[in-house]
């Protein structure tokens, strides 16, 4: 990894914390949906590093490249299920919560596919991308998915 500054070297304790959370919030779903929503969500945020290791972990898991290929046009792309296409518009609703709040269609097809507690997991699983988004963005971090598995396993 190298970075302008590097958050696990300057601040260990809570960063332990936060990739635990991390990998908490992330087994919480099934991992189709938590990759697509990784994903989209770091297109959204340009997050190159991030866009970068959920694609590889997501093919590592047995995600095809057409939907990789095509989760930017994910409204207009045949391949995603109405549970998925919920994951992505709830995604975009609240990582461009800054862009206005018409997020109700939204939290329609949220509720059609999603249990309330499947609500709250997949709330906190767009926090934590946003939030490593943010991270890596912020800090210029990039990762290779080898060193994001190991520092995932060290947490």
């Amino acid at each position: 990894m190298s970075a302008k500054l590097d958050p696990f070297a300057a601040a260990p304790s809570l960063m332990k914390k936060w990739m635990g959370v991390s990998v908490d919030v992330q087994s919480s779903l099934e991992w189709n949906v938590i990759e697509l929503v990784k994903i989209r969500a770091s297109q959204i945020n340009g997050c190159a590093n991030c866009i970068n290791m959920h694609t590889a972990e997501a093919r590592a898991k047995g995600e095809t490249e057409q939907r990789i290929y095509l989760l930017s046009a994910w409204r207009e792309a045949p391949c995603y299920s109405d549970r998925e296409r919920a994951a992505l518009g709830w995604t975009e609703a609240l990582t461009r919560l800054s862009e206005g709040h018409t997020h109700e269609s939204a939290t329609e097809a949220l509720k059609a596919q999603f249990t309330e507690e499947e609500q709250v997991k997949l709330t906190l699983m767009i926090n934590v991308i946003n939030g490593w988004n943010r991270l890596a963005v912020g800090f210029g971090l990039w990762a290779g998915p080898a060193v994001a598995k190991a520092a995932q396993a060290a947490a």
